[in-house]
């Protein structure tokens, strides 16, 4: 008998409705006793409405051992596919917990790798909504071996279009790659990350540790600085991630997009003035100069609980995105460490990709003395931060706020960094050392040899501070364009940043340099 073309549809329209229910009604239900949305759920919370294209709705594996031929569920686990944030265009996958836990099939790895074609093609940012139990056991290789071409896919479009990963539910074991190899982490909700869980770390070290312990959202932030931001609800994850986008471009050949500013670039703030506290042991938080020179409630700051000698993060200044880095004296008197190195290093190469300026707040003392920064590798790790910023191409602006010195004041976007201006308050301290430790080492004879040591010492020191501890020695060389009032902090970063909007630079041709990871 054939079939008639409306039985055919039919046929069609009952298959899209098995699709739409992922794992059936009582698995979604399962889903919502742990608060948590489906992947439908939660795209329609992403997406603009009735943008949404999905792209393989009806593909299921063929597979019939273990059981598989009754565990077929159109979409296998994944709901892939393309549409618009704030009416901008981007692909999408979410994954299906309700569907066998998520875990990851050769039929997921195909359809994510469709929309992570179209992505780098189309040059679109791609959003991925993890929440998976791991490989599906029961396809073996075939499920690991989809991690592969997932992998190799987010290193060919990095760099070109932006990549967020979103941490939802469980990530695990080989799944945790692909995010870590994106731009930026969110993590939200109940969900952690770990390589290896609980169960086995007891049974190798004999260590009982708890999933939250191991690979919470709070240990991310903070210990390991995997995670890049966080937030308590799946809703609130959303919001950042469409808050993040908003300060990149769709893709490296673009800038970002602007925003109608309200506020004046005109608008000065008082109370800079007074910010720099006159006791250089007394310390003040950078956050407070950031959010008085830009935009009000534009700063989003990355990586907030990591490494907090230092803030990174994004701002907009006159409509405009721009990347801050800065020392925060608030925290370890904003010295640079390891992480702070890491941290600052990889945000500098993430707005060079992606035409962000970069505008820099110098405070910092130097490198962290210790045993365990020097084992640590902090001579390896300190050098991304001038790889980073020699590197740079975009538009780099930087302050000399207080204290900028020795190895610090080169490697936080001095003019040998290739920083385009470079300005200073007044309280600009630009020197190799400290003062003490600089008598201490030049006039070591002649303060052992006078009558009253004591007394010589803190003449010479108030001497020092007198020649050195401040930024006009380095505006006489060159090294500083201009001092400015703290006050004028708005207006002359958005004039220098307007004069730099066309800058044109270019690196030596090459296959790729070697960055000291």
């Amino acid at each position: 008998m054939i079939e008639t073309t409306q039985k055919k549809l039919e046929v069609l329209r009952e298959m899209r409705t098995k699709s739409l229910i992922g794992g059936g009604p009582k698995r979604i239900e399962q889903q919502h006793a742990k608060g948590k949305l489906t992947a439908r759920e939660r795209l329609a919370m992403l997406l603009d409405e009735d943008s949404f294209q999905e792209l393989g709705a009806l593909a299921t594996h063929n597979l019939d051992t273990f059981g598989m031929d009754k565990q077929r569920f159109p979409g296998d686990g994944v709901v892939t596919g393309l549409g618009k944030i704030n009416g901008r265009r981007v692909a999408v996958y979410a994954q299906d917990f309700t569907v066998m836990g998520g875990s990851f099939s050769a039929i997921q790895a195909q359809k994510i790798n469709r929309v992570q074609d179209i992505s780098l093609a189309s040059g679109i940012p791609i959003i991925g909504l993890n929440d998976s139990g791991g490989a599906r056991i029961q396809e073996g290789v075939g499920s690991l071996s989809g991690y592969g071409s997932v992998f190799c896919r987010n290193v060919m479009a990095s760099g070109v279009v932006p990549q967020i990963s979103v941490i939802l539910g469980p990530c695990a074991g080989g799944a945790v790659y692909s995010p870590a190899l994106t731009d930026y982490i969110i993590m939200a909700g109940d969900c952690y990350m770990f390589l290896t869980g609980p169960d086995v770390i007891k049974a190798v070290t004999g260590e009982e540790v708890s999933t939250a312990d191991l690979g919470g959202a709070a240990v991310h932030m903070s210990r390991s600085g995997v995670a890049h931001l966080s937030a308590e609800t799946e809703a609130e994850g959303v919001a950042l991630i469409k808050r993040l986008l908003s300060y990149l471009p769709q893709n490296s050949s673009e800038d970002p997009p602007r925003l109608t500013p309200d506020d004046p670039i005109t608008r000065a703030e008082e109370a800079l003035n007074t910010l720099i506290p006159d006791a250089d042991n007394q310390s003040y938080d950078i956050r407070t100069a950031i959010e008085l020179i830009f935009d009000k409630d534009s700063f989003l700051e990355i990586h907030p609980d990591y490494a907090q000698n230092a803030v990174v993060g994004y701002a907009r200044l006159d409509g405009y995105s721009v990347g801050i880095v800065a020392n925060q004296p608030a925290y370890m008197s904003g010295a640079l460490n390891i992480n702070a190195s890491d941290k600052i290093g990889r945000f500098i190469r993430e707005c060079n990709a992606f035409n962000v300026p970069i505008v820099t707040f110098v405070d910092c003392p130097g490198f962290l003395p210790g045993t365990d920064q020097e084992y640590g590798g902090v001579i390896r790790h300190g050098a991304k931060i001038i790889y980073a910023y020699c590197e740079a191409t975009v538009p780099k602006v930087s302050i000399v706020i207080r204290k900028a010195m020795g190895g610090a004041y080169i490697a936080m976007g001095s003019r040998q960094m290739l920083n385009d201006i470079t300005f200073a308050w007044p309280t600009g301290q630009i020197a190799v050392m400290g003062p003490e430790g600089a008598v201490r080492i030049l006039f070591r004879e002649e303060v052992k040899n006078a009558s009253d040591p004591k007394a010589r010492e803190q003449e010479l020191i108030a001497e020092y501070r007198d020649k050195f501890f401040n930024p006009y020695r380095a505006a006489d060389s060159g090294q500083i364009d201009e001092v400015i009032e703290p006050s004028q902090s708005r207006l002359r970063l958005a004039q220098a940043l307007d004069t730099l909007r066309t800058k044109v630079q270019q690196n030596p041709p090459r296959k790729h340099g070697l960055c000291p990871v």
